[in-house]
């Protein structure tokens, strides 16, 4: 088996790590201290030598060093934290294989222990150059298979948001998720359905505001061929698409009152009967559907039904803003880059200090969207190994000042004034104006619609 040398100060992190790495056929050593591996390197050998990157009696780079100077062909990886990155790429150019930074997921850990054992026999890197590329390598082996992992974070909020889709998920409730644009409600839906009894079936997402009415039944019940001018075939709708799994309706909110009582009767009998055939078909599916409207309020309105309302809200969750995952901002970004570099094809290791700052000052209004399109922007803009300031977003590095109408916006008071003086701000630019009021522009167009706002 794989012998490790394993350097952690952290008592409870390092046991933890050991057991992890020994129950994946790994052995084990452990250091709490920099003289104390230098003994332990004096007497024995390793296969791989894993190190935090600061520790009470010295630190990474050096420990890199005097490992080297004795086992040249001992591969040494990092663990760092997201502010020492840096640093840890500092330490790859003098000849560490790789980094990972905490927290960290475990199969990130297995990826890049293996591709490191992997390469170990071979000479090491004599410049640089070849360096990067072998680094480049066990990035990119390690991406693919990361970046397509939802993260689950660790702040408070996060661990109350995991702990709602590990209890809901199991059941056959219908669940609503609520949260502002961008925080990820479709991907709350996917975790719910893969960790389901209806994992093996299909998981079908509909956009539901960008369905015309007029074609709305169409699209959720199919239709038989002539039944409609434009039927030239027959279709399956989404509710038979999915059937023994789940339908996920995002931005339910939209739906028209005819479609709204199509889908409530759908609900309700099981049952569904495509436009132009005499037949029902009996549907098994599990309903899952988001908003960032105030649903409760479109009821008292009268522009949402309440049977249907109750219906969908079996059981709720609440995403939150990014800005109040704070613990989980650059667990978020690290993810992003990963696939950032996937998609790109460019191989970014990280974030320098100053961008790091930035990241943790700004509100992230879009939320994870946001940040997404951030960071792949700014990867492909990017030539070194980190992602510099200069590369950012002129609205992320300069951002407005915080607008109190957004917050009382939020409140429901006053709307209809606050739309107008909004639009009056911008020039009647009513994508500007749905950023100012922190709403998406389809919200504000049905606001506009909705107060009859000559616009």
């Amino acid at each position: 088996m794989p012998k490790i040398l394993l350097i952690e100060d952290d008592v409870t992190f390092s046991a933890m790590l050991e057991r992890f790495l020994k129950k994946n056929d790994f052995t084990v050593e452990t250091s709490y201290s920099s003289e104390e591996a230098q003994k332990k390197l004096s007497s024995s050998s390793y296969d791989l030598v894993f190190t935090d990157l600061r520790l009470p009696d010295d630190d990474g780079i050096s420990i890199l060093t005097k490992v080297k100077e004795k086992h040249p062909n001992t591969p040494v990886i990092l663990m760092t934290g997201y502010a020492e990155v840096s640093t840890a790429v500092k330490a790859m150019k003098k000849g560490a294989f790789d980094y990972i930074s905490k927290p960290f997921n475990q199969d990130e850990v297995l990826i890049v222990i293996k591709n490191a054992l992997k390469d170990d026999a071979k000479p090491a890197a004599s410049t640089e150059t070849v360096k990067a590329k072998t680094v480049s390598k066990s990035a990119e082996k390690s991406i693919s298979k990361t970046s397509k992992k939802p993260v689950t974070g660790i702040s408070s909020s996060s661990l109350k948001l995991n702990e709602y889709i590990k209890l809901v998920a199991p059941t056959n409730m219908s669940v609503l998720i609520t949260g502002d644009s961008g925080t990820g409600k479709e991907v709350v839906a996917k975790r719910i359905h893969d960790n389901s009894k209806r994992k093996d079936f299909s998981f079908i997402a509909v956009d539901c505001g960008a369905i015309p009415k007029e074609i709305a039944a169409s699209e959720f019940f199919g239709h038989v061929k002539g039944s409609f001018t434009g039927a030239v075939n027959n279709k399956v709708g989404h509710f038979e698409a999915a059937n023994g799994g789940t339908i996920f309706l995002d931005e339910v909110g939209n739906l028209s009152y005819e479609n709204q009582i199509q889908l409530l009767r759908a609900l309700q009998e099981r049952k569904i009967k495509p436009i132009g055939s005499n037949q029902e078909i009996d549907v098994d599916i599990r309903l899952i559907t988001a908003t960032n409207e105030d649903l409760l309020q479109a009821v008292e309105k009268g522009i949402f039904r309440e049977d249907l309302y109750h219906r969908l809200n079996e059981f709720s969750i609440k995403v939150p803003n990014l800005y109040e995952r704070k613990e989980d901002l650059l667990l978020f970004a690290d993810h992003f880059l990963k696939m950032a570099n996937e998609q790109l094809d460019k191989n970014v290791l990280g974030f320098s200090d100053e961008v790091i700052t930035i990241f943790q000052q700004y509100k992230w209004p879009g939320n994870l969207r946001e940040m997404s399109n951030v960071i792949k922007r700014s990867a492909l803009l990017t030539q070194g190994d980190l992602i510099e300031k200069n590369v950012l977003p002129m609205e992320i590095t300069n951002p407005p000042k915080e607008n109190t109408q957004v917050k009382s916006f939020s409140t429901k008071d006053n709307e209809r004034d606050l739309i107008i003086n909004a639009l009056n701000e911008v020039g009647n630019n009513k994508s500007k104006a749905a950023r100012l009021l922190n709403i998406t522009r389809k919200t504000l167009y049905n606001k506009i619609k909705e107060y009859e706002i000559d616009a």
